[in-house]
């Protein structure tokens, strides 16, 4: 008898976490809420993050997003009618939320910032469009359950997560800005949006992280840069007060004279209300008791700051493969240098998406297909359109390439595909474009193979083989789908086929290869 499994828990992820709160992060800046506000500065504040978040965002909101029927794996057969009805259900309660799928995927893109973007499924029944609680209101009027919108649970507001036993997500807690008070929103009626899922961690990972160092001091070498503008065309402005009001021993009456001269001296600065108003004291020998000047700094400055914020700018966008969006701005920087960085952008766009579509296709669409009483074993997929960057130039060099070696044959597919690419409008393909879809004989596969380039590629666009043994002399077509030969045309050199074969000259015909020769 087999001995029966330990189905118990008995590690743990090692993430830090107590009371609902995680610790995983070292500097206290980046935790909880403090860190969301952070981030959100780092997104809304620095033009070299907010472009390449923008860049992510118009990206992956232009794809083409679609819900593929389910396939089994092993098969090569069209699904059915059923996994195909199943699929448009999908597509049409995506495209009936009332939140565009655009507006709904920007949000769900906070996640790249944050490292998490929780939302929270809002259910509806489709009883029409006429109805006026938005429970009930849909395009469609079938009854059914579909999704109402996927609303976000914003970062600034999260409280504490709730954990299970076992390190499980189970609940977001949330903290209401507008009315008080809190929500406990439960795992089961949310999907959590992750960059990375490591040791679990609800919070994930933000990408702006490897660039907060960078971001931190290019701001205050900034800050400081403002500072020391202002000060070169002000000059530093210098108060000179009798030694006894610095004295610790000073009267009342002196601090206060010493504290307003002070104010005076720091609140100097160049705008529409510059100007200072300073008294004039005289001792006995006739000599100011105070004075105030600008003390201008010459020559140049030891560093430049220019140059100390380009490097951070660089660093930032590197820590997202994002560096490419930098390139020319300093008249430097190559196409072919430029193309291969933002190859490596869309690979990193590109998981990005999938983290969507798998955490979508895991939760949201399984979930709306049991409160419809579906079969979950056969659930559609959201998928989406590719992301990598097309460089024409190669690809048709490819395909030509390709094509003159006889390795690709150029059919309509082909045609469509290329089309595709290139951003071109369909073609309106014949029946005859297609030159046949049946199996091709042995002898007519070594026939059109010997044929010269432009003859071969000629008659795999046509269907036509010239001098094939189908009628000696004349062109024989590619076989229709039912395996026997199409009607005979003119063969591709554009010579009229005789009505008849031409008769054999026996006096030129070799003797016939025997057996072992």
């Amino acid at each position: 008898m087999a001995p029966k499994p330990d189905l118990n828990e008995l590690g743990t992820t090692g993430l830090r976490r107590s009371s609902g709160f995680v610790y995983e992060e070292f500097l206290t800046t980046l935790r909880g809420r403090l860190g969301s506000r952070t981030y959100r500065e780092m997104a809304d504040n620095d033009p070299v993050i907010g472009s390449f978040l923008y860049a992510i965002e118009k990206i992956i909101t232009r794809l083409e997003w679609r819900v593929d029927p389910y396939v089994e794996k092993s098969s090569v057969e069209e699904p059915d009618q059923n996994d195909l009805e199943v699929a448009q259900f999908i597509e049409e309660c995506i495209n009936d939320m009332s939140d565009s799928w655009d507006s709904t995927l920007a949000s769900i893109l906070s996640f790249i910032t944050f490292g998490w973007s929780w939302h929270e499924i809002v259910y509806k029944t489709r009883n029409g469009p006429e109805q006026k609680d938005p429970r009930k209101r849909s395009k469609y009027n079938d009854g059914k359950v579909a999704w109402r919108k996927w609303p976000i649970r914003a970062q600034e507001t999260w409280m504490r997560w709730v954990f299970d036993d076992d390190g499980g997500i189970q609940a977001y807690v949330q903290y209401d800005p507008s009315g008080g008070g809190q929500h406990e929103i439960p795992i089961e009626k949310s999907l959590l949006f992750r960059t990375t899922t490591q040791k679990n961690n609800p919070e994930g990972r933000s990408l702006l992280r490897n660039a907060y160092r960078p971001w931190y001091f290019k701001r205050r070498i900034e800050e400081i840069e403002a500072i020391g503008i202002e000060r070169d065309l002000a000059g530093v402005p210098v108060a000179l007060v009798p030694p006894e009001y610095l004295s610790s021993n000073a009267t009342a009456e002196q601090s206060a004279v010493l504290s307003a001269v002070k104010e005076i001296v720091t609140s100097i600065k160049r705008n529409e209300n510059e100007g200072v108003i300073f008294p004039v004291f005289y001792d006995d020998a006739g000599h100011k008791m105070f004075d105030l000047t600008l003390l201008s700094a010459g020559g140049a400055r030891q560093f430049d700051t220019d140059k100390v914020i380009t490097r951070y700018d660089q660093r930032m966008a590197m820590s997202v493969l994002s560096d490419f969006i930098l390139l020319g701005h300093d008249r430097v920087g190559s196409f072919s240098l430029g193309a291969t960085k933002m190859d490596l952008w869309t690979m990193a766009v590109d998981s990005l998406c999938k983290t969507i579509a798998d955490t979508i296709n895991t939760h949201a669409i399984p979930r709306l297909m049991r409160l419809n009483g579906m079969d979950t074993t056969r659930c559609p997929s959201i998928q989406y359109s590719e992301v990598a960057h097309v460089d024409l130039g190669e690809i048709s060099d490819f395909v030509s390439k390709m094509t003159q070696a006889g390795i690709l044959v150029p059919d309509p597919g082909l045609e469509d595909h290329m089309r595709d690419l290139a951003g071109l409008p369909p073609a309106n393909h014949t029946p005859s474009d297609a030159g046949g879809s049946g199996p091709m004989s042995e002898q007519d596969q070594k026939t059109l193979m010997s044929l010269p380039d432009k003859q071969r590629m000629l008659a795999q666009r046509t269907g036509v083989i010239p001098d094939s043994p189908f009628a000696p002399g004349m062109a024989a077509p590619f076989p229709s789908k039912d395996g026997a030969p199409q009607a005979a045309t003119a063969p591709a050199n554009g010579t009229p086929a005789p009505s008849e074969p031409a008769p054999e000259d026996n006096s030129k015909k070799k003797p016939a290869a025997t057996e072992g020769q």
